[in-house]
């Protein structure tokens, strides 16, 4: 990806950043353009409140304001998507053509909820875009919390996700962080607050991401990203920073899949009894089975749950 990158024709870019109504995107001579989608391609993709994301190679004809206009999207090989906030339309896509998402989570100031993990991980799944769980802020946790973070990287590893715990305000573990981005395009996310930009501009300072402070009074994070961007690394890595994420939506998945992607439920569900088996209360499920022997989270397993309920509203 990162070599197309490099030789794009003039009629050929990547999108790098997004505002809404324009599109940045960098050309095979490195130079940047902005440019705005043909009309018709808000019918092609109606599901979408944005049928072009960051990461999207594109085809654009140069008007004569200098200005382009966006003509072709060539396929792509991934990408990643969350709930719209615009009742009218199913879901907003963030990033497009990834290899590696990163997922930035802080146990304090703010507190990333177990939910909202799981979520990104079973979108990431659906996508087959591998995922880095990145622990950030270990320096503000109190013991108890230290000893949730080891429980948390003794789960999420068993099941096969690489895990990392980071301080980036003293500087630890932080010689760890390079290997994870080179020669890659790597989307971070995570919730407001727990250190998305920080991290860009520690990876690069010439970058200089805004940051803001955590609000004292509701221990969340301040929106600083406001539309996602990709990012230029001297390491040969594209790094693309994304707004402050509340929540990941499943509108692509079904009841019946959403198992799937949930790796060890997966693994188990193949010694159930009934292939249509949902885990739930059916009998002979091995799923259940697992859990109540420990072999699978009860965390896992209840976020399971409440994810086929959100699941089956969608039909309702």
């Amino acid at each position: 990806m990162l070599k197309l990158a490099q030789n794009y024709n003039l009629s050929k870019g990547l999108i790098v950043k997004s505002t809404g109504s324009w599109y940045y995107v960098k050309d095979g001579e490195g130079s940047y353009i902005q440019c705005k989608i043909k009309g018709n391609f808000r019918l092609h993709e109606i599901k979408a409140t944005n049928p072009v994301a960051v990461g999207d190679i594109i085809e654009y004809t140069l008007m004569k304001d200098g200005s382009g206009l966006i003509t072709q999207i060539y396929p792509r090989k991934n990408y990643i998507i969350r709930k719209a906030s615009n009742l009218s339309k199913q879901y907003q896509l963030i990033a497009a053509n990834i290899d590696k998402a990163i997922l930035l989570i802080s146990l304090a100031q703010p507190k990333t909820l177990l939910g909202f993990i799981d979520r990104f991980l079973v979108s990431a799944e659906a996508f087959r875009i591998p995922v880095v769980l990145i622990f950030n802020k270990i320096d503000l946790y109190s013991t108890s919390e230290k000893t949730y973070l080891q429980e948390l990287i003794s789960l999420y590893e068993k099941i096969g996700y690489q895990c990392l715990a980071i301080s980036l305000e003293e500087n630890y573990n932080l010689d760890k962080l390079s290997t994870l981005f080179t020669d890659q395009i790597c989307i971070i996310a995570g919730n407001s607050g727990v250190g998305k930009s920080t991290l860009v501009n520690y990876l690069d300072p010439a970058i200089k991401a805004r940051t803001a402070k955590v609000s004292a009074h509701h221990k969340s994070g301040q929106h600083t990203t406001t539309n996602a961007e990709m990012y230029f690394l001297s390491n040969g890595a594209c790094l693309i920073d994304t707004p402050g994420i509340k929540g990941f939506g499943t509108v692509d998945i079904e009841k019946e899949e959403l198992f799937h992607f949930f790796p060890e439920i997966f693994t188990i569900s193949k010694q159930c009894k009934y292939n249509n088996c949902l885990h739930i209360n059916e009998p002979d499920c091995a799923v259940i089975g697992a859990v109540q022997n420990n072999e699978i989270s009860q965390s896992r397993y209840h976020n399971y749950l409440d994810l086929l309920i959100s699941v089956e509203d969608k039909y309702r």
